[in-house]
């Protein structure tokens, strides 16, 4: 999946608010990654538009070779019951409350006309899949909200989508649910070879997800890689865990734009305009003050960013 300068805005009356602003993100083929950022950064319309449930304005979206702003309304519809499965918090967006689970997670298939034993035996290998396999009869008010969560997981996955989205899945559960969670998400992964996206306000999915992309005022901000450490000293075992790395990294868009975290700027009081250069290896950016007779002068605090390899 690639966004190449997405844009959308929304227009209400005589006002029109700007939620993605040129914003490129690239999702990799079986890959779990989360999306974060504060309310109002445009995490959930990016997902919308990956969805299908919205359009952008301008710029390009592909998923699996498919010009998402290009589809017609039909085209559309299939896309959204056969390539994307979604997760929402609140549990009444997925679930039929008078019907057991096994019934939820028949029935997209059933509005997709692949009704019958198969179907019946795919849910149930998928109500099995998120360790609900003894609840398969159970309606929602006899389930905690954990087991909704998990049932709303299998019915995203139903029709076997490769592509599954999750808003803010954990964010009515309990920690430990939380954790259950996601390890079914890292299941479905391994074993369909589903790419899952997954937005969230909070940044301690980090440990849990292959990468992590914070969104800041409609643009990607920054990106941090998860890296597992192996001890290789003991050629015995060259599989021995040590522990989660995390190499984090300041997104470059194609316009050329950066995002520099906001805490080194405050550190350095940068702000307004700078000067840029190019010193060795290296882009310098530094700070420009303006002195009491008017000149600009070039302060002596830098920025350093390593010129971005090929």
């Amino acid at each position: 999946m690639v966004s190449e300068n997405l844009v959308k805005i929304y227009k209400v009356a005589d006002l029109e608010a700007v939620a993605l602003q040129g914003l490129d993100m690239t999702i990799r083929k079986r890959e779990m990654m989360a999306i974060i950022g504060n309310s109002g950064s445009g995490k959930s319309t990016f997902l919308n538009i990956l969805g299908g449930l919205d359009r952008p304005s301008a710029g390009r979206i592909t998923v699996g070779g498919r010009d998402l702003l290009k589809l017609t309304e039909s085209q559309l519809v299939q896309y959204k019951r056969d390539t994307v499965g979604f997760v929402w918090q609140q549990t009444g967006r997925n679930l039929i409350p008078y019907l057991t689970a096994l019934e939820n997670v028949e029935l997209p298939m059933i509005i997709a006309g692949r009704g019958g034993k198969r179907s019946r035996d795919w849910a149930r290998e998928m109500l099995t899949a998120v360790g609900l396999g003894e609840r398969m009869t159970h309606k929602l008010s006899q389930m905690s909200g954990g087991e909704q969560q998990r049932v709303a997981i299998a019915i995203a996955m139903a029709n076997n989508p490769p592509l599954l989205l999750a808003d803010e899945p954990t964010g009515s559960v309990d920690n430990k649910t939380a954790v259950t969670i996601f390890d079914i998400f890292h299941q479905v992964r391994s074993t369909y070879g589903t790419t899952i996206v997954i937005v969230t306000h909070d940044p301690k999915v980090m440990s849990k997800v292959d990468r992590v992309v914070a969104i800041r005022d409609g643009r990607t901000s920054t990106e941090t890689v998860r890296r597992v450490a192996l001890d290789l000293s003991d050629f015995a075992d060259a599989n021995m865990v040590l522990g989660d790395t995390h190499d984090e990294y300041v997104v470059m868009d194609a316009a050329g734009r950066l995002q520099i975290p906001r805490e080194y700027l405050e550190k350095l009081d940068i702000k307004g305009k700078v000067q840029v250069s190019v010193e060795g290896e290296n882009i310098v950016i530094r700070r420009v003050a303006v002195e009491d007779d008017g000149r600009q002068n070039a302060n002596a605090s830098m920025v350093r960013a390593d010129r971005w390899a090929r």
